[in-house]
C-alpha cells in the first residue's frame, strides 16, 4: 500500500521553496502519485505571492503529465481568534485550504489559546486540513484538537518534514505520539503530507508511514491510502459524518 496523493507542496512562488510547478508535477509522476496538491503559502507569509496568483489557477489543467492537479493554498492563521489570510472570495476558487500556525504570522499563546485558534479556523467551511499540528512552539490540547476535528469533519495532517533533523519545528515525534492514538480512538482521519519545498521531496512520506506502522494506526483512517480519500477531503462538508 502506498500513498495515492500529496496535498501539501510548495513551489518557488512561496518565496522560500526551490522548484517550479512543472518540476513538482514531474516528481509526483515519478513517485507514482495519482494526484498532487498545489498549496503555496498565502499572502501573510513573508515572500508569499499575492492573492492574484491563486486567483489565476484557472489556467492550470486538471491533469498534467497524467497527474491530477488539485488547487489549494496553505492559509496562515493570523490571530488567536482563528482569523486567516484567505477570504471567502479566494477560497471559493480553490479546491481546498490547509490552515496552519506559523511563527512569522502569529505569536504563540497558551495551549488553550492555540487550540481555540485552530478550532475557530476549522469552523470556516473551506478549511479541509490542519497543517502540521505537531509543533511544541505552539502547544496544543490534543484531545480538544481531535474532538474539534471530529466535530467539524476536518483532517489532521501528519507532516513528513516535521520529522527532519533540519526542521524548525519542535517535539513533533512526541506530539504525534499523543495525537494519533486520540485520532484512532475518536475515528478522526489523518492525511500524510510531504510539505515539500523542493521537487525531490514531493511525495516523500516515509517517516509518516513508519510512524503510522509503529503506532499501529488504523489504515482506514489514513486518507492517502484510500481510493476515495481525496474525494472525502474535497467534499467533506457534503459528507457530514466524514468516514462514518
Amino acid at each position: 500500500m502506498k500513498p495515492l496523493f500529496d496535498l501539501h507542496t510548495h513551489t518557488v512562488a512561496s518565496g522560500h521553496a526551490y522548484s517550479t510547478m512543472k518540476e513538482n508535477i514531474e516528481a509526483a509522476r515519478e513517485r507514482g502519485l495519482e494526484a498532487l496538491g498545489l498549496s503555496d503559502h498565502a499572502p501573510a507569509m513573508p515572500g508569499a505571492p499575492h492573492s492574484f496568483y491563486f486567483g489565476n489557477f484557472k489556467v492550470i489543467r486538471e491533469y498534467i503529465l497524467g497527474v491530477r492537479i488539485v488547487q489549494g493554498i496553505e492559509a496562515n492563521i493570523t490571530s488567536l481568534s482563528g482569523a486567516m489570510d484567505v477570504d471567502d472570495a479566494l477560497a471559493s476558487r480553490l479546491d481546498y485550504v490547509i490552515a496552519s500556525l506559523h511563527p512569522p504570522c502569529v505569536p504563540s499563546g497558551t495551549a488553550e489559546e492555540n487550540t481555540a485558534a485552530i478550532a475557530a479556523a476549522m469552523r470556516t467551511p473551506w478549511v479541509r486540513i490542519i497543517g502540521h499540528p505537531d509543533d511544541s512552539r505552539y502547544p496544543l490540547d490534543y484531545e480538544e484538537l481531535v474532538l474539534a476535528a471530529r466535530q467539524e469533519n476536518v483532517a489532521l495532517e501528519l507532516n513528513n518534514s516535521s520529522f527532519s533533523p533540519s526542521s524548525g519545528r519542535v517535539g513533533a515525534r512526541e506530539n504525534v505520539a499523543k495525537m494519533l492514538p486520540l485520532c484512532a480512538a475518536y475515528g478522526v482521519p489523518i492525511v500524510m503530507a510531504s510539505d515539500a519545498h523542493i521537487y525531490y521531496d514531493v511525495g516523500a512520506m516515509e517517516e509518516c508511514e513508519r510512524i503510522v506502522k509503529t503506532l499501529d494506526f488504523p489504515r482506514e483512517l489514513v486518507l492517502n491510502y484510500r481510493p476515495d480519500g481525496l474525494d472525502l477531503i474535497l467534499s467533506r462538508r457534503e459528507s457530514p459524518c466524514f468516514l462514518r
